[in-house]
């Protein structure tokens, strides 16, 4: 009897350690900043998620038609696996033609990537690949879609944006975060160089150009309820939030 409960002792020990041994893998990120955003997102409301090419995960929300990731992308990656080019220098930066990606203030700090983002170039968006498969960076009659069916541009951002002030500048006017959307102010990059406006704007690229040197965008802001489509030069950084195919 003492060398069966030995061996079943043995056993449960053994099937104990493969058990933790898979809850460890099974919860170790593919990505250091997965797990990391300290975003505040609508708790009512049902989100899926989607990984890309960084193994980074993301939460996604589906508005009327549109199913859009609900954070800013952060791969440093294209969807057939060949780096993005990383910029720091603001010289360098403004010499650009081609496509590149920074981080806000050429931060390493991982909860404030998680959080915000990274900042690309038009051209980073240009070359179809910035995406992960399956998704695509919307066009701006896409966007137009979007702040129609929320009613139109003159109210769509307070309904997209995060709400409180835990990110957003004070009074962060007219932030319900009805649709999940979670809007972060995770400024933009000069075509030259300098950083601005984090916590008081988010700017997202469409895939429509204006003109050779400019590109259509949408941006949200801490003082006001509108989302506003303007272009900006093709050089600047700026957010990147992608809609599904």
């Amino acid at each position: 009897m003492s060398k069966i409960l030995s061996k079943l002792s043995l056993i449960i020990a053994t099937v104990a350690i493969v058990l933790s041994s898979c809850s460890k893998d099974d919860d170790s990120p593919s990505n250091p900043t997965n797990g990391k955003t300290t975003a505040i997102f609508n708790s009512s409301v049902t989100y899926g998620t989607m990984t890309d090419q960084d193994g980074n995960v993301y939460k996604t929300v589906t508005i009327g038609t549109q199913t859009w990731m609900a954070e800013n992308l952060r791969t440093t990656k294209y969807n057939d696996g060949t780096a993005i080019p990383f910029v720091t220098a603001s010289s360098a930066w403004s010499n650009l033609r081609t496509d590149a990606y920074c981080n806000y203030e050429n931060t390493n700090n991982i909860d404030t990537i998680a959080t915000f983002g990274r900042l690309y170039n038009w051209y980073a968006v240009n070359t179809g690949k910035l995406a992960p498969t399956g998704w695509h960076v919307p066009t701006d009659a896409e966007w137009t879609t979007l702040t129609n069916y929320l009613g139109d541009g003159s109210v769509a951002g307070g309904k997209l944006k995060e709400t409180g002030t835990t990110h957003w500048a004070s009074p962060n006017t007219g932030a319900t975060n009805e649709t999940g959307f979670t809007a972060l102010p995770g400024g933009y990059r000069y075509f030259d160089g300098p950083f601005d406006n984090v916590g008081n704007y988010c700017y997202w690229w469409s895939a429509t150009d204006e003109n050779p040197d400019r590109a259509w965008n949408r941006f949200v802001g801490y003082n006001h309820v509108g989302v506003v489509g303007t272009g900006s030069i093709k050089k600047s950084g700026i957010s990147v939030r992608c809609l599904r195919d």
